[in-house]
């Protein structure tokens, strides 16, 4: 059958959607980037915020419209919606014909299949021998964690450009932030070995791979939950000796597992870029109570000072979260002054949104959206300013890019990145006064960086690197 997928949300679910294409590659289906030429259509959902949950029913329904007119004959609905509303999404939209959440990756295979009757997919997964021989059913507990996690030997087909990929080292989350429903989607943290972590690592870097970028619910957990302390450290260590990768960059840390002994090895591994990205998610001290986050301001200036001392010129990102319930003009001022204070390089800002299923939900929402979203455009403006002041800075500087790939703006120009500029989620640099012929999609050079735009920067080729 021909198989067409979209995959919404982080890059942690983008892996999940890598890794059902992969296996349902491996079946023996074609896969098709037309969804009106599919037999079967999947939706890999994201249900983290209100504008993601929206996006995702948005999408379903488009999907579902396709079913009744073109060639789709199933529609199988997977990730944190389907986890989340397995009930209210079937009853919503009868057209959908399988439900799977997180933990149920694997069981794509059987859903393609459609053994049984399509209407009950949402309580019966299929199982089948290897033949094809049906064997039985599988009724999921809707109140049961997910414990599924991939290894190495999944098969897994990148959705990324062929120069970086996402690996995920962990999944799942034991944290109790009052405003996320993360640990009841994805179930209780989880460590994959090390040497599974290092063995898909090699593995890429023989497909052509890059940069590696470690992600997690909350990378500098890693290996705690496996009583395996100083186990990123390790990992990164051992990733630093793969042949073939040029950058290695870690997203998601957290402010109370960053240790020491991890930005000693960021700082000794030629490989692993010099960022870090670190979601802190406010400054004031009572907002960070009420969010049930383990920290405080001085505790995060003095975090971000270590980080800078241990490793110079690091690259800081970070996100916040306005409009939490409680949340006051002299809250928010703090905040402003903070992020005034640090000048971080990278920084995204929400709005909050009243979810159910976590303990804020019982909170009320007292800041109103409007005052949501002065404060949001407020924050950015701030950070805009500060982004400007230093990107001005760089001009003429000689800097080491990785080229991404032709740039939508003008065919004589390419996008790249500096180490300090993650893929989707940060600024672009753009490469001018060059043939594109010239260079390709994971091509290192070096650059002189010869303007800035905001956010953006310009950059003309000096000569091109390993």
């Amino acid at each position: 059958m021909k198989i067409g997928m979209i995959s919404l949300g982080c890059p942690k679910n983008l892996v999940d959607s890598e890794v059902m294409l992969g296996l349902a590659q491996q079946s023996g289906h074609q896969l098709t980037r037309d969804a009106a030429d599919a037999d079967v259509l999947i939706v890999n959902t994201c249900a983290f915020i209100d504008k993601a949950k929206q996006e995702s029913i948005d999408a379903i329904l488009e999907m579902a419209e396709l079913k009744k007119t073109g060639s789709c004959t199933r529609l199988v609905v997977t990730g944190c919606m389907a986890e989340r509303y397995r009930d209210e999404l079937r009853d919503l939209i009868p057209e959908i014909d399988v439900v799977l959440g997180t933990g149920q990756v694997p069981e794509i295979v059987e859903a393609l299949a459609g053994i049984g009757d399509p209407g009950s997919g949402i309580r019966t997964i299929p199982l089948l021998r290897s033949n094809g021989e049906p064997i039985g059913s599988r009724i999921p507990d809707p109140g049961s964690l997910p414990t599924y996690i991939y290894n190495a030997d999944t098969p897994r087909l990148l959705a990324t450009p062929r120069h970086y990929a996402y690996v995920k080292i962990a999944e799942g989350c034991d944290y109790k932030c009052a405003f996320c429903i993360i640990p009841k989607l994805r179930g209780n943290y989880r460590s994959r070995p090390a040497d599974s972590i290092v063995r898909e690592a090699r593995a890429l870097a023989a497909r052509g791979v890059k940069e590696l970028l470690l992600i997690s619910q909350d990378t500098s957990f890693y290996g705690i939950d496996r009583g395996e302390r100083g186990a990123l450290a390790r990992l990164l260590r051992e990733l630093n000796t793969v042949d073939g990768l040029g950058w290695i960059r870690m997203l998601y840390l957290y402010p109370t597992t960053i240790g020491d002994d991890v930005l000693e090895a960021m700082a000794d591994c030629d490989k692993v870029c010099n960022y870090v990205d670190l979601p802190l998610q406010h400054a004031s001290d009572d907002v960070l109570k009420r969010m049930k986050r383990p920290g405080t301001r001085g505790g995060y200036e003095r975090l971000l000072d270590r980080i800078r001392t241990r490793i110079p010129g690091v690259t800081l990102r970070t996100t916040f979260i306005v409009g939490f319930p409680g949340e006051t003009e002299d809250d928010f001022a703090e905040l402003k002054d903070f992020v005034n204070a640090v000048g971080f390089d990278h920084l995204g800002v929400f709005t909050y949104s009243h979810e159910e299923g976590t303990s804020a939900h019982g909170l009320e929402d007292d800041v109103p959206a409007r005052v949501k979203q002065q404060r949001q455009s407020a924050l950015m403006a701030l950070q805009k300013r500060i982004v400007r002041k230093a990107q001005q800075l760089r001009v003429g500087q000689q800097v080491r890019l990785l080229i991404d790939g032709p740039s939508s703006e003008h065919e004589l120009v390419l996008r790249a990145r500096l180490e300090g500029y993650a893929p989707d989620i940060d600024p672009v640099v753009y490469l001018t006064d060059c043939d594109p012929a010239e260079f390709t999609a994971g091509q290192f050079i070096q650059a002189e960086i010869v303007g800035s735009r905001d956010y953006d920067l310009l950059a003309a080729p000096a000569s091109v690197s390993v």
